[in-house]
Parts: C-alpha cells; structure tokens; sequence
C-alpha cells in the first residue's frame, strides 16, 4: 500500500501519550476474527484480480472488495 501512495497521515491525529495513562490501562489489542475457506470462482475473476495487482496482493484485494460490498449492503 505505501508503494502505491495508498496509506495517508492525518497530521491532526493524538499521539499515544496524549490518550493518557486511563485509556492505556483500559487498552485491549483485537485482531479481527478470519476464516479460511475454499472458494471456487470462475477463471475470468480471477485473472482480474491478479493483472489488476499484478500477481501480488489479489486475494487481499479480493477481501477488500467483498468487505466494501458488504459495507454497502449492510442494513441495520
């Protein structure tokens, strides 16, 4: 992502010190829960999917648009 100019600094963003002692002491670390699945798709997507990353990356970007389809479709 940083080779492709993708991440970005908000300069206005707190610095872990300024969060305080109360929120540090509170802090839980949560790695998203991931499932691994076999998933047949047809040949054509595929191929997409890696000539758009260039063979690297495919199945995350393949995640990533799947996670904005669901984002987009999810009704509360």
């Amino acid at each position: 992502m940083q080779e492709k100019g993708e991440l970005f600094h908000t300069p206005d963003a707190s610095e872990g010190e300024a969060l305080g002692a109360e929120f540090w002491a509170k802090a839980e670390l949560k790695s998203p829960t991931k499932k691994s699945v076999h998933l047949k798709i047809d040949s054509e997507v595929f191929d997409y999917f890696v000539s758009e990353t260039g063979g690297k990356g495919h199945l995350t970007r393949m995640q990533q648009v799947l996670k904005a389809y669901v984002a987009a479709h999810h009704r509360t």
